[in-house]
């Protein structure tokens, strides 16, 4: 595809927002739109004529959705989709279910012709350059896998919430710093299914817009047998609980007496996003050092990278999502090539290769005290 542009079909029953998509596109150098369409169906119909690299596609049209749309796309020709979807709440919730069957990205739709410039000026053409030419087929499989092992989880009987032991020093004075990015949503459901307690309190960055990570964080409560959230100023980190940062505001911890502490905070992103990874696990690395786990998981760009560094400096460990099972190998490619990555794991064998780790550091500090 490197001789050539990326080629994008663009879906949108607004003519302002296809026009807007389209000069971001054109303007793009390697890129060009190969065609437009107004609904779902006659986007269907364009891909019978054309070949695009990339399909952007409005969640809320007429005659067909945007999900419907999305899986009859996947079913004709697997290619990768980014969901242009609202910043409502409603929006969030669909998109959830886009990526969830196979979409690999979304933009939100901006509020000014400012943001526009942004949002389809840069943000949308870096999205679309990465996910040109993915292996569509080989996420669409492990989707199918994941829905395979949520049936077989259903046919068991429903386990309560595993929310004691919050006074246990071997969990308290321990921590789980997560960080994601694309295909972040599907990726976070497959493993909250599968964590068991008991767990360090966990926190967790995914990048994503405010109202967004509300409804992410209720959805993984739901299949959860930890307790999550989003996470509030002064929220105290406690174990079987995982705190989800609010999109839009970075997350760092702080030591609070025997426990540790929530701080939401403005500013400017920090290596081009807020919340940052970056800042979230510097945090957590200063706060639990020796003690804690950092796991970096599919996503887009760099970000992440120092705070594993960080951790690992502190005498914790990190663990790094494997290429195999990445949507998007970026994030955690570019902490294992920078060193910053101690093991790596695939996506079907986190929670257990989390569970072990975790089982290492407390046995490890337990030694440490007995030596004392």
């Amino acid at each position: 595809m490197a001789d050539r542009p990326i080629r994008v079909l663009v879906v949108d029953d607004s003519a302002l927002m296809r026009e807007m998509i389209c000069d971001g596109i054109a303007a793009t150098p390697g890129m060009e739109v190969a065609g437009t369409a107004s609904d779902g169906e006659k986007a269907l119909r364009a891909l019978e004529r054309i070949t695009p690299d990339v399909v952007t596609l409005d969640i809320q049209m007429p005659e067909r959705d945007g999900l419907s749309t999305l899986d009859a796309i996947l079913t004709r020709r697997p290619i990768p989709v980014v969901m242009v979807s609202s910043l409502a709440r409603l929006g969030a919730d669909v998109t959830l279910d886009a990526l969830d069957r196979g979409a690999i990205d979304y933009v939100t739709k901006p509020d000014s012709v400012a943001e526009a410039r942004q949002v389809f000026g840069e943000k949308l053409p870096a999205k679309i350059r990465s996910i040109a030419g993915m292996d569509i087929q080989r996420i669409l499989a492990i989707r199918r896998e994941r829905k395979q092992r949520r049936r077989e989880q259903r046919s068991r009987p429903p386990t309560p919430k595993y929310c004691g032991q919050g006074s246990r020093p071997e969990l308290a004075d321990k921590c789980i710093a997560l960080g994601i990015s694309t295909g972040g949503p599907p990726a976070l459901r497959s493993l909250f299914e599968s964590l068991r307690p008991p767990m360090p309190p966990i926190v967790v960055v995914q990048h994503m817009p405010p109202h967004f990570t509300g409804p992410l964080a209720w959805r993984l409560n739901a299949i959860s047998e930890l307790a999550v959230k989003e996470a509030e100023e002064g929220d105290r980190l406690k174990p079987n609980h995982a705190l989800i940062a609010p999109g839009g505001r970075h997350l760092e911890l702080r030591r609070c007496g025997d426990s540790a502490r929530v701080t939401l905070r403005d500013g400017p992103p920090v290596s081009s996003h807020k919340p940052s990874v970056d800042v979230m696990m510097q945090s957590a690395a200063k706060v639990f050092q020796a003690g804690c786990l950092g796991v970096i998981m599919t996503g887009m760009g760099r970000d992440g990278s120092d705070g594993c560094r960080a951790i690992r400096s502190a005498g914790g460990y990190v663990l790094g999502q494997d290429e195999t099972s990445s949507d998007v190998y970026g994030m955690n490619k570019v902490a294992f090539q920078e060193g910053n990555v101690d093991r790596q794991f695939s996506l079907g064998e986190a929670a257990g290769t989390i569970a072990l780790q975790v089982k290492r550091l407390w046995q490890a500090k337990a030694a440490g005290a007995a030596r004392r």
